[in-house]
């Protein structure tokens, strides 16, 4: 099932996610229509609060940049994304090292707004897959990238938080139109200052 993504402005968005067990009521359910929405919209990751659920759970799926443009060479960032796909449940960042690099983010909540956020190259993370078996992995580049952005997500922090405040007042205005569902999306939102969902 497709779910509404919620908009930039919903105090969920804000919120740290809470841990999850096993028990957790639908999570399969929950996980597969979490896919099914990301994949509807174009998306690389979804986490949960980003469609109104605050726990600590994302999900990524990275192949599309394992695809390079016609004429391109895949950028060595990209290496070993094809058919990259994951579901990360109790997240925890254990280390992030290296140089930091920056990359135009964009973001489901937020639409239309592509702005550059450095992050370090490098991240060990643990955590539990969906079957509940627990991980402990290290990823650099493009995955450590959509990792660090998701993770984010589920500790209430959006890719705009890490902006300059004079670059957060030029969005500002852009910001509340999304929050005000006063921009063009083909995929479902739920805007928070307008308590309705749009296709």
């Amino acid at each position: 099932m497709i779910l509404p993504i919620v908009a930039y402005g919903d105090a969920v968005l804000k919120k740290e996610g809470k841990e999850i067990d096993k028990d957790f009521p639908g999570l399969q359910k929950l996980i597969a229509n979490m896919f099914e929405t990301m994949y509807e919209a174009s998306g690389v990751g979804l986490a949960a609060p980003q469609i109104g659920k605050s726990i600590r759970l994302f999900i990524v799926d990275a192949s599309p940049f394992a695809e390079p443009d016609e004429g391109e060479e895949l950028d060595p960032k990209a290496e070993g994304l094809d058919g990259f796909k994951k579901v990360f449940i109790n997240p925890i960042i254990e280390e992030e090292t290296g140089e930091e690099w920056g990359f135009n983010e964009g973001c489901l909540s937020i639409p239309k707004i592509r702005e550059e956020v450095f992050r370090k190259e490098t991240i060990a993370i643990s955590y539990y897959n969906e079957n509940w078996e627990l991980k402990e992995e290290t990823y650099d580049g493009y995955a450590a990238r959509i990792i660090q952005h998701e993770y984010d997500h589920v500790d209430g922090i959006l890719f705009t938080d890490h902006l300059s405040p004079l670059k957060k007042r030029l969005l500002n205005k852009k910001l509340q139109n999304i929050s005000k569902g006063e921009i063009d999306v083909d995929y479902r939102m739920k805007f928070p200052a307008r308590k309705k969902s749009k296709r």
